[in-house]
């Protein structure tokens, strides 16, 4: 059974930092792509960054890119989100998500519960 264990997330001031966790269970990160969506009220999922299985790169949205860092921690299995100088657009649930095909648009094979960030301006 594949789980994606999310911890982090909570409630910053606008400029602050916050940090996300994924643990993987039944999936290692050699056979999937893993990283992080977002979904706020009323807008569709967005591609946040992931960590690619086919080049070992991570790719970032364009709205988060100089201020998110994913990587891998230190624990196995475990991808840790951090993501400082938050903006009030950054509010939203946030999901880890792995996939064989995974991109910033999609191609999510599995998808865990999601965690809340609010932040507040």
């Amino acid at each position: 059974e594949v789980q994606l264990q999310a911890s982090g997330g909570g409630l910053a001031q606008a400029g602050g930092s916050l940090r996300l966790s994924c643990t993987a269970s039944g999936i290692t990160f050699r056979d999937y792509s893993i990283g992080w969506f977002r979904q706020a009220p009323g807008k569709g999922r967005e591609g946040v960054a992931y960590i690619s299985r086919m080049d070992g790169q991570t790719h970032y949205a364009d709205s988060v890119k100089g201020r998110f860092t994913l990587s891998k921690g230190s624990a196995i299995n475990t991808v840790t989100l951090h993501m400082n100088n938050l903006k009030p657009d950054d509010a939203a649930t946030y999901y880890c998500a792995a996939g064989t095909l995974m991109g910033l648009p999609g191609g999510i094979d599995f998808l865990g519960e999601g965690t809340q960030v609010t932040v507040s301006s």
